[in-house]
């Protein structure tokens, strides 16, 4: 191990794209982060342009590279961390992308589901993949763009195009076209891939009307994914690790042992939990997923799905201009001594788990006349817990109750909705170190490659709680505030 040496992790999210170079210690040298534009072109639709990826990704790096190697050491490795199930095509030959990305809260693709689930199909998919027939997942985004950009499914048929999902097209365009991978955890979000064979799936292909000429080589989560091409940062530098955003982050979590769950609250929230070596299927609609994948062996996991829960306090900001910044929700809630019976429902984009209705809507039900910024903040929040809470008793009639819960993500730095996360789950939330764990898995991937850092065994030891939460709250609220938020929820379902 060479103290000198450096790894850089890529996390390219769904609102911003970061890069955060970790030394041999796990110590945070630099981070660069860009934001960049959502676009939504219709109900429902959510859009990325794809040279916004690319362009951050470019320039976070850079500067990240920069600001760390003037410390001293040296970027010996990349890994790469993603927004899942995201959706771009692109001509293999030029890297040039024939449509926006399809962001993975986009649902133009749901009543092209619903005529598969119409012909029975919904069974065949999640004996396959572990996953439900949902537009959430890449495999009818892919589709529909095939069906609706001119001359793409006949240029596909050709072998012209590439499909991948975000860490696909960065590492295409990051090693000069040359390589066209992803990981095993990518591609288990995408209904194509069949989780129990660990390849592609012909009959599923044949289903989404994919062309198997389109799709990425499926590698470990810790391989050589291939080296960026020199023009760009100066040298060749070997990308060593990808995962999906949500398995990176139980890998940064250390959730290596079977029953060890995390909940990550960014952008939405995702709780993921380790079931070992064997797929657990789910009865109460949750997904069977790839935890990740280490030579040639997978583990899997127990996931559910939340599609907003930053997005809310995100909205609060843009959408409603009642706050300036996310921090400021921590205060408006405190400054409450309840919720006053105000329930948020943020249904934007549908339902996930355990409810997954595509057409529910968000509502916010229980205002009166002095309901203000405070209560709007608070409710927000609320409902995040209230989210999770449903989450984990899914969990839990699945795979049996954690004895506790590992966060991470933006949203965990607010104490207030920690604590109250705690009172909702009647269970300890740790809090560790280093909240930024979705890049901290990536780096691991990447760096135990590289040699950098040791096995599993050795990064979970090196795991670190920052603060423990503990539920305070009596049995009795606990349960009226649950009881509100079903009465909210069970008002915006439409299935």
């Amino acid at each position: 191990m060479n103290s000198r040496e450096l790894v850089l992790a890529i996390d390219q999210g769904t609102t911003s794209t970061r890069a955060i170079v970790f030394d041999a210690q796990l110590n945070i040298v630099s981070v660069a982060q860009r934001e960049f534009p959502q676009y939504y072109p219709h109900d429902g639709w959510v859009e990325h342009d794809p040279e916004d990826l690319w362009a951050t990704s470019v320039a976070v790096v850079k500067e990240a590279i920069a600001e760390a190697e003037q410390q001293g050491g040296r970027v010996v490795a990349i890994g790469v961390t993603n927004q899942r199930e995201t959706t771009l095509v692109w001509d293999r030959t030029t890297t040039k992308p024939v449509f926006n990305a399809i962001v993975w809260q986009d649902r133009r693709a749901a009543k092209f589901c619903e005529s598969l689930r119409a012909e029975g199909l919904e069974p065949t998919v999640q004996s396959k993949t572990g996953l439900l027939l949902d537009a959430y997942f890449s495999a009818s985004k892919v589709t529909w763009i095939l069906d609706n950009v001119p001359g793409a499914r006949a240029r596909a048929e050709k072998g012209e195009l590439a499909f991948g999902t975000v860490d696909s097209f960065l590492i295409s365009r990051l090693s000069g076209g040359r390589a066209h991978v992803t990981d095993a955890t990518n591609a288990s979000r995408t209904n194509l891939y069949n989780i129990h064979t660990g390849q592609w799936d012909p009959e599923l292909l044949k289903m989404f009307t994919v062309p198997e000429s389109m799709l990425p080589e499926v590698l470990d989560c810790s391989a050589m994914f291939g080296e960026t091409d020199p023009a760009l940062f100066g040298r060749a530098i070997p990308i060593l690790g990808v995962a999906g955003d949500q398995q990176s982050a139980a890998i940064g979590q250390g959730c290596f042992e079977k029953g060890s769950v995390k909940s990550t609250y960014g952008t939405g929230c995702f709780a993921l939990m380790n079931t070992g070596g064997e797929v657990a299927v789910s009865k109460n609609r949750l997904l069977s997923t790839v935890a990740y994948q280490l030579e040639g062996k997978r583990t899997y996991a127990l996931e559910g799905s939340i599609f907003i829960a930053g997005a809310a306090v995100q909205w609060l900001r843009d959408g409603l201009g009642i706050i300036k910044d996310a921090a400021e929700s921590q205060a408006l809630a405190e400054s409450l001594p309840g919720n006053d019976g105000v329930y948020m429902v943020p249904a934007f984009t549908g339902m996930g788990a355990p409810h997954w209705d595509p057409d529910a809507r968000a509502a916010i039900m229980g205002m009166s006349r002095g309901t203000g910024p405070a209560e709007f903040a608070r409710a927000a929040l609320e409902s995040v817990c209230y989210q999770t809470h449903d989450l984990l008793s899914a969990m839990a009639a699945d795979a049996g109750m954690p004895a506790r819960l590992r966060v991470d993500g933006g949203m965990v730095r607010n104490d207030w909705l920690m604590a109250f996360l705690a009172d909702m789950l009647n269970m300890p939330i740790d809090r560790p170190k280093i909240v930024e764990t979705t890049a901290l898995g990536a780096a691991y991937l990447a760096g135990s490659k590289a040699g950098v850092y040791g096995n599993f065994s050795e990064i979970a030891k090196e795991w670190q709680c920052e603060r423990t939460f503990k539920p305070t709250m009596l049995p009795e609220q606990r349960r009226q505030l649950i009881a509100g938020w079903n009465d909210a929820v069970s008002r915006v379902l439409t299935s």
